[in-house]
């Protein structure tokens, strides 16, 4: 295979992330790796260390149900992974198999080191990578990590606080309640000089009234600090006398000398240890170690909220992009969800590559950045662009392509969770998706059902939607369709009537039939403007290029 292109634009990639990574990524062409790659999304737990047929094994150890299972995928992974890769790579997940057997969490493991093997590939010897994770399975994903990226490379445990203990946690409880994640930062080479921009948190009110309670005549705050040094070891200071004291100090007497002419060394009594003014104007707060407990996960309140189970909060992600890369650094989310660490690489001037496994997610990033930066430009690749491609996108997956037709006119998908691959069963009473809009004074959402078919449609579907419209008492219908309609089909929806739009003085057809070759030609609903289709992303206001140091 050729080496891929190196990216110039920001770019949005529907798929898996292992081809994508091969085909579409350069070499050493990204500055800072972020992933949170999806294990606890569901919301009941289970045992996930136990064999394919359900036998518990001896490690057992509780953690959320997910999609992982053994299977000819994971095995042929495991083969490439022992076999092409090998070295010590494929013994030590030969070794992990040899105890944990074929479970989901070795289908897990599996998946991860495959993936993390190739952005090792993708990242520059200076660059960063941020393994966000959850404790049951960090200690895992720490040794695949030691494994590929070297444990010499291996810089810090990052515990995030993402939640609180409850104040009513259940009577009986058996184990600490569980309030943090973990995040593993890796360098690629340790040796290269790398970015890091320490991250400061303010000083509290209590610390700087206690530390900083002396004041200059203009009333400038500062505190008296220790200019002594240790005089033995590798690091030994200057010793001399100084304004009557002697002592190892931090500066040689020239420099000594200079700050007591500048005014910032006090000898606070005759014959005491001179001090050093450090003014609190002057310093940037406290270093911000690896424990964040300073940064509130997404709540049901949160302005931010999108819906998306797994949403991050945008001042983690900001925290991680500004410490660890540079404006106009190139940075990488390959399990980027509802796009929060692409957002906030935007938003502080570095360039970005999203890529996702399912439309969902893709039509939620896009939306979230067209609202969130107007007149942005970026580009998505994997999306059917002609009646060939969707089809082909049918055939495989009627859940991605039914997430896909609903994107092309932005309605907000019903029957499916955001961070699924999967819809959910069961009926979904005619429904697949909606949009909403407002048509008078009580401000009061109308809406406009649509009802997405990719196989073999009649006009008995078209009589159905018109009773689904009845019975949830919307105003309007949208039936999209791969194939052509019938003449019946038309006559039917026809039939339907119109919806008078009062506040917007005009009529809309009750019942549309939209084909995908229309859409993708540029067809539109007809209907009052939408508003609130998905949750309105805030519109992020970005530093210039001047401040950012870098040409947009």
């Amino acid at each position: 295979m050729p080496p891929a292109p190196i990216l110039t634009e920001n770019t949005l990639f529907y798929g898996d992330n292992l081809p994508i990574l091969r085909e579409y990524i350069a070499d050493e062409s990204v500055d800072l790796v972020y992933l949170d790659p999806p294990f606890n999304s569901a919301a009941n737990y289970n045992v996930l260390f136990k064999d394919e047929k359900g036998v518990p094994s001896q490690a057992q150890i509780q953690a959320f149900q997910d999609t992982w299972h053994w299977d000819r995928s994971a095995e042929a992974i495991y083969y490439e992974l022992v076999t092409d890769i090998s070295g010590e790579i494929g013994t030590m997940i030969g070794a992990m198999r040899s105890f944990i057997g074929t479970s989901p969490v070795m289908s897990y493991l599996v998946m991860m080191a495959i993936r993390l093997h190739e952005l090792r590939r993708v990242l520059q010897p200076t660059g960063s990578i941020y393994l966000h994770c959850d404790p049951t399975a960090s200690h895992y994903l720490k040794v695949v990590m030691d494994t590929i990226f070297g444990a010499e490379n291996y810089v810090n445990e990052i515990s995030w606080k993402r939640t609180t203990t409850k104040s009513d946690f259940r009577q009986g409880a058996i184990n600490w309640p569980r309030i943090r994640d973990v995040i593993l930062h890796y360098r690629k080479d340790v040796r290269q000089k790398g970015v890091f921009n320490q991250p400061f948190a303010q000083y509290s009110d209590e610390y700087v009234a206690s530390k900083y309670r002396h004041k200059d005549p203009d009333g400038r705050a500062y505190m008296l600090d220790k200019l002594t040094a240790p005089g033995s070891g590798s690091r030994g200071h200057p010793q001399y006398e100084f304004m009557g004291v002697t002592r190892h100090w931090v500066y040689n007497h020239e420099k000594m000398e200079a700050q007591l002419a500048a005014g910032r060394i006090v000898q606070p009594s005759p014959g005491s240890v001179p001090r050093y003014k450090r003014y609190l104007d002057e310093v940037k707060g406290v270093a911000i170690g690896d424990t964040w407990d300073d940064i509130p996960a997404i709540n049901s309140m949160a302005i931010e909220r999108l819906g998306y189970p797994t949403q991050k909060p945008m001042a983690l992600l900001e925290r991680i992009i500004a410490a660890s890369s540079n404006p106009g650094d190139m940075v990488l989310d390959p399990f980027c969800g509802c796009g929060t660490a692409v957002a906030a690489a935007h938003k502080l001037g570095r360039r970005w590559v999203g890529i996702d496994i399912t439309h969902l997610s893709i039509a939620l990033q896009k939306y979230r950045l067209e609202q969130s930066f107007p007149g942005i430009s970026f580009t998505v690749v994997g999306e059917p662009e002609d009646i060939g491609a969707a089809r082909q996108l049918a055939q495989e997956d009627r859940y991605q392509f039914q997430w896909w037709a609903l994107s092309l006119i932005r309605a907000r998908p019903l029957g499916g969770e955001a961070g699924s691959k999967q819809g959910k069963k069961g009926s979904d009473k005619g429904i697949d998706g909606v949009i909403t809009f407002l048509d008078d004074a009580s401000g009061k959402p109308k809406r406009v059902l649509i009802q997405v078919k990719s196989g073999k449609v009649k006009s008995g579907d078209i009589r159905d939607l018109v009773g689904t419209l009845q019975r949830e008492a919307a105003q309007i219908g949208v039936f999209l369709t791969l194939e052509e309609p019938s003449r019946d089909m038309l006559t039917e929806a026809a039939s339907a009537g119109v919806y008078r739009a009062a506040h917007w003085g005009r009529d809309f057809p009750k019942l549309q039939i939209l084909t995908i070759a229309e859409l993708l030609r540029g067809a539109e609903i007809k209907m009052p403007p939408a508003h609130g289709t998905f949750k309105q992303a805030q519109r992020v206001q970005q530093p210039d290029a001047e401040q950012q140091g870098f040409d947009l």
